[in-house]
């Protein structure tokens, strides 16, 4: 068996693990029904032809799917691989990766038992929490400078975000040709519920201070992201989620003592999991096609664990732009009308 067939086999192992999340994000017109989740085929045409297993059976292992219309059956690497219309294993390797947000396969001689003696392979929950470590308070930065710049002015002192002033940075095949190999970069913890990092965010930046770098991915994470985020505030039964980091800044500006969770994309939004006493859960949307279906898929998983689920819709294409454009006075109205009564009274909106 390949290199690429070992990987391929491990991914199969970790997506069935979030089997959910999997068929959530590429399979959205699908449902649960029973045991399995149902769509029309693995393009995830509305239907009930194509059927993934959810839970472990006499039958089948979770994540194996039939189509009974075409015969077609798998896992779910063949899944992605089909869903996706890749030509190559490696395109859908890559794809399982970023959506498990893991970093890339190591060579087998890294596996060795001398390898654990290493550090921490880069993208790995250690090397971001040490990336987190090494990195220094807001306070007097450039992503200080950079969040002033989009109008956000409390996150100095938030926990969960440091600076780091020369953050190493992978240039990929869309990058220029001689693209630096570090930037200074925003620095946010990835934390699960109980607050422990299991990741790190990174936002690299402009030297100016006054916006992001100019690189083909200004935003990447590292560590295990999927189900997590990065969290202002410890959640009990209320809490704010969204995707961006800036979003969610931007409503601290108004909603300072409301806990927030910024998810750091739409898949993962969908994916975001729940405190365990939640109770009412508000949704920051961005006003794209990616925010509408991550808004969709948590309309059916709040539904089904008995949650309230409230939509908070931009006026332009997302919250930042809207404090961005009108200020916090006229955004802190906006938000006030869309909180149920007794959370206005709560979080006290400025």
């Amino acid at each position: 068996m390949g290199r690429n067939s070992n990987r391929a086999v491990e991914l199969s192992e970790r997506l069935a693990q979030n089997v959910h999340a999997v068929c959530r994000h590429y399979l959205p017109a699908g449902r649960r029904e029973g045991r399995y989740w149902m769509v029309g085929d693995v393009a995830g045409t509305p239907g009930r032809s194509l059927y993934v297993r959810l839970f472990e059976t006499e039958r089948g292992r979770i994540g194996n799917w039939v189509d009974a219309a075409t015969g077609e059956h798998g896992d779910l690497i063949d899944l992605i691989r089909l869903n996706q219309r890749h030509g190559r294993l490696s395109d859908t390797i890559d794809e399982a990766e970023r959506f498990l947000c893991l970093p890339p396969a190591t060579s087998d001689d890294e596996r060795t038992a001398a390898a654990f003696a290493k550090p921490a392979r880069a993208g790995s929950p250690n090397a971001a929490r040490r990336l987190f470590a090494a990195s220094k308070p807001l306070t007097g930065s450039l992503a200080e400078t950079y969040l002033r710049s989009r109008s956000i002015t409390r996150a100095i002192n938030l926990p969960a975000l440091r600076f780091h002033p020369r953050c190493f940075y992978r240039p990929n095949e869309d990058d220029v040709s001689g693209t630096p190999g570090s930037f200074p970069a925003m620095i946010a913890a990835v934390s699960d519920n109980d607050g422990v990092q299991t990741g790190t965010h990174r936002t690299w930046l402009d030297p100016t201070g006054v916006k992001k770098a100019e690189v083909a991915s200004p935003r990447r994470a590292m560590g295990n992201i999927l189900g997590n985020a990065v969290r202002f505030g410890t959640s009990d039964d209320v809490l704010i989620a969204g995707e961006g980091i800036e979003t969610m800044l931007s409503l601290h500006e108004v909603l300072p003592t409301m806990p927030m969770a910024a998810a750091t994309s739409s898949a993962h939004l969908a994916a975001i999991l729940f405190p365990p006493a939640l109770q009412r859960l508000y949704v920051a949307r961005d006003r794209d096609a990616a925010g509408d279906a991550a808004f969709g898929i948590l309309t059916d998983r709040t539904q089904a664990a008995g949650i309230e689920l409230v939509s908070m819709m931009p006026e332009l294409g997302d919250f930042n732009d809207d404090l961005s454009k009108h200020g916090a006075s006229v955004l802190g109205q906006r938000i006030c009308l869309l909180l149920h009564e007794q959370d206005r009274t709560r979080f006290s909106v400025d």
